[in-house]
């Protein structure tokens, strides 16, 4: 799956004349051309990652399927431990050497501190409610504290708790630095890693582990030394951001840089299952809008399992491929219904894969075709060859090269002024319609705006009626939940149950009221680019020019791998700016809700 070997060899060999040339220009003259020249050799190299996020709840086979698609059977633990809902894992190639990685990065000590000062505040606020599952808070604080700390935390001090005995395994945890594990052997690593990516009910047992470092770890990078794409991350997130700020941070910014997403559930309840469903929901903003992804990849696991069936003849595997067929169609018709969601995507960006990684690890029924772990890994291929780092790179050294060709050629007098001014006049007439569109962009989003603002004057209550006065809950769970709403920001995921944002809720008349223009000025797909492709569309017409004008061809297409470079620059910034625009619309009333619910009539309300 990683780069053909000619492919990289044609890249070594061109990287190599263009380190030779830096060298050459490094002792000649300091001239504005040769500091120019030498910016742009050191700039050629570029590392654009596609990141595909892989969604689902504990159980539903992430681990399997991250573990069949990069081949590899006992990379991430599965099994008997459960998954740790706070810790992402990013896995990708290792390009530097043989070994199998870990990079390990913590949170800082600072917040672990401040984790371990809320110990008491909730111990405090929970004394006459019973402490067990009506306390999201502090059944989630227990959790942690219990897995590094065993039963002492109970008899400790905050202080006591960060004596530096707790942490003499991970030094770097104190040391604010990130720590590596290397192993020869998948498995090895694998083992090794547990303790920072899982959690197990009876904290250690079987295993021997004393301590699981979980609760400290933020994000865990593993690297595979073999046949990967060099330009794909998947990333195993969580499906809703976290209690620890820079943890919550980082979910955001992941999810936002996301490509692609792999919404993952068992096959028998595709359709039905809520919980797939509701994490869809929940980030589709952040996706969309906010995002930058482009596929939403719904993955039903287990294909091989058919309910109640007891045969195991020839016949199984039609079997099981009728059924998987009548499964894509019931997840596209739910996906179908979800018109919030199809604001952000297009029907051409939701896929159904049904996969069995047991069978394309260990076939027994299914061809590893009908597994359909091939198809994944083909589209894992075609994503990392759609910006080709040799292309890239021999393109733009090409045009330093043509550049520097062209510059010690004599040239007829008075051919540079022309051409300038040629130049000159194509740019001002290409300028206009980028310009105008722009114009016409920030006039709609305006009028959007105010209509969404209007809408929201009027509409506000009856919309949060719902969130304020939510039927069946009765008073004393309904007011403790609320509290935790404020407590936490207006953010809060109880450990039953969907997420409640009431930020996201104030701020949708805004949202809702520019989402269809904002996707058409800011599309994901590549089929056109922003402000109806206009970017796309500029061109400073070298083709011509270089037919009328030979003896600056050379620079001329120079220009022309710099225009392209300038142009996939440009729309990269404006699609992290947009993301920026849109995402803003909720952190603004976030920051300005900070005030209420820090109140002291919001937080002691009862």
């Amino acid at each position: 799956m990683s780069p053909s070997l000619p492919e990289q060899r044609i890249k070594s060999d061109v990287k190599n004349v263009m380190t030779d040339v830096l060298v050459k220009l490094l002792y000649q003259e300091n001239t504005t051309l040769n500091s120019f020249l030498r910016d742009k050799i050191r700039n050629l190299e570029t590392d654009r990652r596609e990141l595909v996020g892989v969604f689902g709840k504990t159980g539903a086979g992430k681990t399997s399927l991250i573990n069949a698609v990069i081949d590899e059977r006992e990379l991430l633990p599965s099994g008997d431990v459960n998954a740790c809902t706070s810790v992402m894992i990013k896995v990708e190639a290792n390009m530097c050497n043989t070994m199998y990685e870990a990079h390990i990065e913590f949170i800082t000590k600072e917040e672990w501190k401040d984790e371990l000062w809320s110990v008491s505040q909730l111990q405090e606020n929970t004394t006459d409610q019973k402490k067990d599952d009506e306390d999201d808070d502090y059944q989630d604080v227990v959790e942690k504290l219990s897995a590094l700390y065993g039963e002492e935390w109970k008899e400790r001090s905050s202080e006591q708790l960060m004596d530096p005995k707790y942490f003499k395994e991970i030094p770097e945890f104190l040391q604010s630095t990130e720590k590596i594990l290397s192993c020869e052997t998948a498995k090895e690593l694998s083992a090794k890693m547990i303790k920072y990516t899982r959690t197990e009910s009876n904290h250690g047992g079987e295993r021997g582990i004393k301590r699981w470092y979980w609760p400290l770890v933020k994000c865990v990078t593993v690297k595979v030394p073999h046949d990967f794409p060099q330009h794909i991350t998947l990333v195993d997130l969580p499906g809703n951001g976290d209690r620890n700020k820079s943890r919550d941070t980082m979910w955001k910014g992941i999810v936002g840089n996301c490509s692609t997403v792999w919404i993952v559930t068992e096959i028998n309840r595709a359709a039905s299952e809520k919980e797939s469903w509701e994490i869809l929901k929940s980030v589709s903003s952040l996706l969309g809008n906010g995002g930058e992804c482009r596929d939403i990849h719904f993955i039903c696991t287990k294909s091989d399992v058919i309910e109640d069936s007891t045969d195991h003849s020839a016949n199984l595997q039609a079997e099981i491929l009728r059924r998987n067929i009548k499964v894509k169609d019931a997840v596209r018709k739910e996906f179908n219904k979800l018109h919030k969601i199809k604001k952000h995507f297009s029907d051409d960006s939701f896929k159904v894969y049904t996969v069995s990684s047991k069978e394309f690890l260990k076939p027994k029924v299914l061809s590893a075709e009908n597994t359909e772990i091939p198809e994944l890994q083909d589209f894992l291929q075609n994503l990392n060859d759609s910006h080709s780092e040799t292309l890239n790179y021999v393109s733009g050294a090409h045009g330093i090269l043509s550049l520097i060709h062209g510059a010690r050629l004599r040239k007829e007098p008075g051919i540079h002024t022309e051409v300038c001014e040629k130049l000159e006049r194509n740019m001002a007439l290409q300028l206009g319609p980028v310009q105008r569109e722009m114009g016409r962009a920030c006039l709609v989003f305006e009028k959007h705006l105010c209509e969404g603002v209007e809408r929201a004057k009027f509409s506000c209550e009856k919309k949060l009626h719902n969130f304020l006065y939510p039927r069946g809950k009765s008073g004393s769970g309904y007011h403790r939940t609320l509290k935790c709403v404020f407590k936490s920001g207006g953010v809060y995921k109880p450990k039953k149950g969907k997420q409640i944002n009431l930020n996201m809720k104030l701020s949708s008349f805004l949202t809702d009221s520019i989402d269809e223009e904002f996707r058409k000025t800011f599309p994901n797909e590549r089929k056109c680019g922003p402000f109806n492709g206009v970017i796309d569309k500029f061109s400073l017409d070298t083709e011509s020019l270089k037919e009328n004008y030979k003896d600056v061809t050379l620079q001329l297409i120079f220009l022309q791998t710099e225009e392209k470079k300038i142009k996939k620059k440009l729309n990269k910034k404006i699609k992290d700016q947009k993301k920026i625009m849109y995402n803003s619309l909720t952190e603004t009333i976030e920051e300005t809700m900070q005030e209420c619910y820090k109140s002291e009539n919001f937080y002691h309300y009862k």
